[in-house]
């Protein structure tokens, strides 16, 4: 009996002193469910989307192309409207620099060849003096003064612009 006893008080004095014993003081890694934010069921929602408007063209032109020389944008526009751009264009270098100014569309050729430079011109479409047109081109080399267009946006162009239509070139 004494040893059940013992045992019984050992036991009791292990219990005491776990229980009875001082605190840490290490802050707790898990919080108390005091501190913890409501939970909610809904999906945060993403912040807004920030999208920057394309530039809006800066000719006077209503129907027919715009382009800024600066920007290395152009435009095709039918009454006010942007119809397509603005799209990269590539011009001529300073000694062969496309000119500026306020020009109509004077013929277009689909499939032209220039005799001058013995270069393909796809779609073509004249509007200054000395040959200069927009038409498919490499938008990073330079052209003889021509407006350079990717070859989707010179098809855009050749099949919206028509004889006479109004063509503006800023620098």
């Amino acid at each position: 009996m004494r040893s059940t006893r013992a045992v019984a008080l050992l036991g009791f004095l292990l219990v005491t002193a776990a229980c009875g014993a001082p605190r840490e003081t290490t802050p707790s890694l898990i919080a108390e469910p005091s501190t913890l934010p409501p939970a909610t069921s809904a999906t945060p929602a993403p912040p807004p989307a920030t999208t920057t408007p394309p530039p809006a063209p800066p000719c006077d032109v209503r129907t027919g192309a715009c382009v800024s020389l600066s920007q290395h944008l152009a435009w095709l526009l039918r009454d006010g409207q942007v119809v397509r751009g603005p799209v990269p264009a590539g011009f001529g270098p300073p000694d062969q620099a496309t000119p500026a100014g306020s020009f109509h569309v004077v013929w277009k050729d689909r499939d032209h060849h220039s005799s001058s430079y013995g270069t393909n011109m796809p779609n073509s479409v004249f509007f200054a003096a000395g040959g200069i047109a927009f038409h498919a081109g490499p938008l990073d080399t330079p052209s003889h003064g021509c407006v350079h267009l990717s070859d989707a946006d010179s098809a855009a162009f050749f099949d919206g612009l028509g004889v006479g239509d109004a063509v503006q070139v800023l620098a």
